[in-house]
């Protein structure tokens, strides 16, 4: 198989021949992230092809369920809060079906209408003070997914102020759907990485498992040690980027919607490895939100799913989780 040494780009997009292996490196932004792709394809003509699709898919994601975007789905849906229902198609039916699921699963934690409390504890607002416990009680109460009516075909949010935000599984969602994509399309070996949330298949370009790095909470952009993974998703949360001080006092962007401010349980960063990316993202960020005991225990009763607990007093991993680590021998 001979394939060009050639280097595309289409405004942000770029395609690039990865090795000699016949692997390509795809980079785009999307849905607030930098976005890559390693694949394994026969031609540069079908690692296009796959890159079109790929980037149209995206484009057609973002643009219905990103709430930054004012003619999106999702901002049609919070807008009409209070007021009337909104028609939605398969695929919104499809996340939200996984909203249900993750809800239940995390014990309420994963709460795709928390975005009221997320807004009063935003990192990126200039503050001198923080929320009082009044402002707490009032974004809480328009809180709940359990609260959110949905009929087949249609959507509605019945409290004035309620709002969804799918931050917290649409990247996610969205590695999990790419990387289908790419086994439909028969590319057997590949990595899809949106925003350090990394969903592999197969074998890496050096024909082994792939090797994902694992963040130090307390020196980032360096790593404690490395997953080695097949057919396997690796998330990690953490509150050691985004975070704001006031009065000495460190608040991260992690919160918890149960008690509707940020989470202060020791806890620095969880990484899980699970079937899924969706999976693995969002029991990342329940177990954070949990704590350490509660949190290994959510991670230990899921099934093929394993995970590292970053504290401040050190670092605990699951029972099965060493069997991942790079410096095992693997």
């Amino acid at each position: 198989m001979v394939l060009e040494t050639t280097t595309e780009r289409a405004g942000r997009t770029e395609l690039a021949v990865a090795s000699g292996a016949g692997y390509f490196r795809l980079t785009f932004p999307a849905i607030g992230s930098d976005c890559l792709l390693i694949f394994q394809a026969p031609s540069w003509a079908r690692a296009k092809a796959f890159r079109n699709q790929v980037v149209e898919w995206m484009d057609r994601f973002e643009k219905t369920f990103s709430r930054f975007l004012p003619d999106s789905l999702v901002s049609e849906i919070n807008r009409n809060a209070g007021r009337q229902p909104v028609a939605i198609g398969p695929d919104a039916e499809e996340l939200f079906a996984l909203c249900d699921a993750f809800h239940f699963a995390t014990y309420g934690i994963f709460d795709p209408t928390a975005l009221p409390v997320i807004e009063l504890w935003d990192y990126r607002r200039e503050r001198s003070a923080v929320p009082t416990e009044e402002d707490v009680a009032r974004a809480r109460a328009k809180v709940g997914w359990p609260k959110v009516q949905r009929r087949r075909g249609e959507v509605f949010l019945p409290q004035a102020g309620m709002c969804l935000d799918l931050g917290g599984i649409g990247k996610e969602y969205a590695v999990d759907r790419v990387l289908q994509m790419a086994l439909d399309d028969g590319l057997e070996n590949v990595l899809v990485d949106f925003g350090h949330d990394v969903r592999v298949h197969g074998k890496d370009p050096r024909g082994g498992p792939w090797l994902i790095g694992l963040e130090k909470a307390d020196d980032p952009g360096n790593c404690w040690g490395a997953a080695v993974v097949s057919d396997r998703a690796v998330a990690t949360s953490g509150d050691y980027l985004r975070k704001f001080e006031v009065n000495g006092r460190i608040y991260g962007h992690i919160i918890d919607p149960r008690c509707g401010c940020p989470v202060d349980n020791g806890c620095r960063a969880v990484t899980v490895v699970a079937r899924t990316c969706t999976e693995a993202g969002i029991l990342s960020t329940a177990a954070f939100v949990l704590g350490q005991r509660d949190g290994m225990k959510l991670i230990e009763s899921n099934y093929l799913v394993e995970g590292a607990i970053t504290t401040r007093a050190g670092r605990s991993l699951s029972r099965g989780f060493d069997r991942y680590l790079a410096s095992n021998g693997t």
